[in-house]
């Protein structure tokens, strides 16, 4: 069976301003008239059911935060993400290639011949090694746990989201596929969401991607930050540090490339900016290394300076090798230089007036906030750099420490975020 049919979707300044002001009260009116749309009875029975299943939802949290799930490592969460789209009554759950999970929502399906379907994914893993502790912990209106935040406080909103429409029996008009997706963190490089995504998926045909991931109420992403991380290894023959002085040094040519990169001032605007993350390299004190690497991290909400800001830093990398080069004593081998790219996130962004967008706005409207429109690097990267309308919205609740060992999360606001998130997701598929 293929997937599609596995799925079911086959002048002056002063009209400047006016014209803003038109705009802004045009885009308040079309936010106040969707919210409106959407206060059906079994859309409010919905709401109510997440709130009163908070406690459900933060079960789910407790009880996904003890599943080991590094990138490249996330199979045993994801099966327990499969059981429980299967528990809840979800359609076709399945796990693809490289180990995302897949669930339909029953009775989604095209109305008036719209077949495109709307994702809604949330990222299983963490940046934590398999092997990391964890022990949660409860204090002062806190929950203490690494990756109890991101993320999974996005998948157990995935679940309440789920649990709610079931219950209240809400059809979204169009298909509506969930899912847990792998590789969404560093090392994972988006492997889950670009192989949704890949050349010749069906998926490309989505009419709108949603990543749920972390907290908050009030933020949107409509910009993705793209990435470009490169690991530069320079290598020689290394030796004893006074007998075999005057062979080249593998550490002095990175640090003669790190003292070029400190002197670069990147963009403001579009915000660019570089960061050398690791550097590696020797065996003893008393030796010349063999070897030495370290990671750089390029960042930029837009490609053309990023691509611009990477040629720059290869450059200086090989005129440094060079230069360490010309130093060494006659006779003595010459360093060789490798640059190898590791991580490579898109950019795009999504408008701020698209349909996609005015529906998250009117779900942050309708849970009594204000929509902030950010950017980030998310799954949505990838959907954006397609085309295909997405944004990146927090599941509710306050965190801290995320991406470390006392990373905690809060629940204040937290059954609105889900609210939001349901209320965003309805707007773009609309009811049947």
């Amino acid at each position: 069976m293929s997937t599609r049919e596995r799925w079911g979707w086959g002048e002056h300044e002063n009209e400047d301003v006016q014209r803003g002001n038109r705009g802004r009260m045009e885009e308040g009116t079309a936010e106040r008239a969707q919210a409106e749309r959407l206060r059906t009875p079994a859309v409010e029975a919905a709401r109510s059911h997440i709130r009163e299943t908070d406690e459900t939802t933060i079960a789910d949290m407790l009880e996904l935060v003890v599943v080991p799930a590094p990138s490249f490592g996330e199979a045993e969460r994801g099966a327990s993400m499969r059981e429980r789209f299967r528990r809840l009554g979800l359609a076709d759950v399945v796990v693809d290639e490289i180990g995302n999970v897949l669930a339909r929502l029953p009775g989604s399906g095209a109305l008036a011949g719209d077949t495109a379907p709307v994702l809604v994914a949330a990222h299983l893993d963490t940046v934590f090694p398999a092997d990391t502790p964890i022990r949660v912990r409860r204090e002062h209106g806190r929950i203490h746990a690494p990756g109890i935040a991101d993320n999974c406080r996005g998948l157990a909103a995935v679940l309440a989201i789920a649990r709610a429409m079931l219950y209240a029996g809400v059809r979204p008009a169009a298909p509506l596929v969930f899912v847990a997706d792998v590789g969404e963190e560093g090392v994972g490089d988006l492997r889950g969401v670009k192989h949704l995504f890949r050349e010749d998926s069906p998926w490309r045909a989505a009419r709108a991607f949603i990543s749920v991931d972390g907290t908050g109420v009030r933020r949107i992403v409509t910009r993705g930050v793209g990435s470009r991380r490169l690991r530069i290894t320079v290598e020689g023959a290394g030796g004893h540090s006074w007998a075999d002085w005057g062979v080249p040094n593998p550490v002095n040519a990175l640090g003669i490339g790190i003292c070029e990169l400190a002197r670069i001032s990147p963009p403001r605007q579009p915000r660019t900016v570089l960061t050398v993350g690791r550097v590696s390299g020797g065996t003893s004190v008393n030796s010349i290394p063999d070897s030495a690497w370290l990671e750089l991290d390029l960042r930029s909400e837009a490609g053309e300076p990023l691509h611009d800001l990477e040629a720059r830093s290869r450059r200086i990398f090989s005129q440094a090798t060079s230069e360490a080069n010309a130093r060494r004593r006659r006779g003595t081998p010459a360093l060789g230089l490798t640059i190898d790219l590791i991580g490579d996130r898109p950019t795009g962004e999504t408008a701020s007036g698209s349909a996609i967008v005015r529906a998250a706005r009117a779900a942050t409207r309708a849970v009594g906030e204000t929509a902030e429109l950010v950017s980030s690097s998310t799954d949505a990267n990838a959907a954006m750099a397609l085309g295909i309308p997405a944004i990146a919205i927090g599941a509710g609740g306050e965190a801290g420490g995320t991406h470390t060992l006392d990373e905690w999360y809060s629940n204040e606001k937290g059954p609105e975020g889900v609210e939001r998130v349901l209320l965003a997701i309805l707007g773009v598929t609309g009811l049947a």
